[in-house]
């Protein structure tokens, strides 16, 4: 019993430290004028401190740092490598060619290793250069560069060099795909893909996913008149550059217009947020929501102020709103629920979310996941396969902060089920 209680003593500190963080990374291109990106919010409250920790001290996490996999001959290589700006064009479509409907995220997977490298404009087109370090200010729905997940948790690294200089062996097992929120996305390989090789790459194909009632674009927010669309724009923009007041002050003069604008409240709770005033955040969500129901980032974005408030029953209620028009786009929901439930006490739940959240990760961004997993099955007795999630978790996140704490954990679990270490 004492170490059953001693892991859950040590989940709490770490799964609740921080909140969900989100930060402007400098690392990506910057997102066009659509609701699929959010500035950066205000300092998280301070986390538990871990057992055995100095009081009046805590534990930030740290955003992991993963080596960029190499083809296993790579040692042989007779010349050095050159690092080269590489230039990709290109445009994504629906499966009856017409632009998505909403701007899609351009990434790059290298050996299951993601990164975000720009977004498409209104037309589906793309123009980016792999590597390069610009503004991309991603929200809650989106996978951060800086590779946390909810509550603080480190997720996967996004790899690759920064400056935008890439050599050959960096395009090693690497494809383009789409990404956007209720659709699959044909990949195109980037083999054998050199620095002056035509940068056209052609269409990527995005195919609805059904039974999806959410959207990621509000359907009200295409009905905008021409003023307030220009407004809008001028709000993107300036959040883009960080200028959160004038930002703030462009979406306000497009909701005067067309009070229904959904995306443009929900893009003053995001600039909001940075300011700090959360209670204004949270009401400018709950407008978005009023004018149109089933757009999804402004529940997720309100599911994460609860969050950060530690309230797990109000964030409950919200996951479940979001599950309901959405049960197969956002991992990091299903992660959420996994600790709210678990704090309830929920553990059957707990489990059953924590599940659904690897699952539905197929990148590896929230890797935290398998650790409030590893701790559910240890709460249950079930230590082998309870060990088998933490180790997953330190192979996934081997630089996050509390892996010493982690290692503690899985060393506690090995000896109830007298496993060999």
């Amino acid at each position: 019993m004492t170490s059953r209680f001693r892991l859950i003593s040590c989940l709490s500190a770490a799964l609740l430290a921080g909140g969900w963080q989100l930060q402007a990374q400098q690392g990506d291109a910057a997102p066009p004028t659509s609701g699929a990106t959010a500035p950066p919010v205000a300092p998280a409250p301070a986390p538990e401190p871990s057992p055995g920790a100095t009081p009046g001290t805590t534990t930030r996490p740290t955003i992991p740092t993963y080596p960029q996999t190499r083809p296993p001959f790579e040692e042989q290589e007779r010349f050095p490598e050159i690092q080269r700006p590489i230039f990709l064009t290109g445009k994504v479509v629906l499966e009856d060619g017409t632009p998505p409907p909403d701007f899609a995220i351009i990434e790059r997977v290298c050996n299951g290793i993601v990164r975000q490298e720009g977004y498409t404009d209104a037309k589906g087109n793309f123009s980016i250069q792999l590597g390069q370090n610009n503004a991309l200010i991603p929200d809650a729905s989106v996978s951060q560069n800086d590779n946390r997940g909810p509550f603080g948790t480190s997720g996967s690294s996004r790899g690759g060099p920064s400056g935008g200089m890439i050599s050959d062996w960096d395009l090693s097992g690497c494809e383009i795909r789409a990404s956007l929120a209720g659709y699959t996305s044909d990949s195109i390989p980037l083999i054998g893909r050199r620095a002056l090789d035509n940068p056209d790459i052609g269409r990527i194909v995005l195919r609805r996913y059904g039974n999806v009632e959410g959207t990621t674009v509000s359907v009200t927010s295409l009905e905008a008149p021409k003023d307030a669309k220009k407004a809008y724009n001028k709000g993107r923009d300036a959040a883009r550059k960080q200028k959160w007041t004038e930002a703030a002050k462009q979406f306000q003069k497009a909701i005067q217009i067309y009070p229904r604008y959904a995306t443009a409240w929900y893009e003053l709770g995001l600039v909001t947020e940075q300011s700090g005033d959360l209670e204004s955040a949270r009401r400018a969500y709950e407008k978005a929501l009023e004018v149109d129901s089933r757009f999804v980032k402004p529940y997720i974005q309100l599911a994460v102020l609860e969050a950060r408030k530690q309230n797990w029953k109000q964030l409950v209620e919200i996951i479940a709103r979001v599950l309901r028009l959405d049960p197969f786009n956002y991992p990091e929901v299903y992660y959420m629920d996994s600790v709210a439930q678990f704090n309830l006490r929920n553990l059957e739940q707990a489990e059953h979310s924590a599940r659904e959240a690897i699952k539905l990760d197929k990148q590896n961004r929230y890797p935290a996941a398998n650790h409030v997993l590893g701790i559910i099955l240890a709460q249950k007795g079930e230590y082998t396969a309870a060990a088998g999630f933490l180790k997953t978790y330190l192979k996934l996140a081997p630089g996050a902060a509390n892996a010493a704490q982690v290692k503690n954990q899985l060393a506690q679990v090995e000896e109830m089920a007298n496993l060999p270490r």
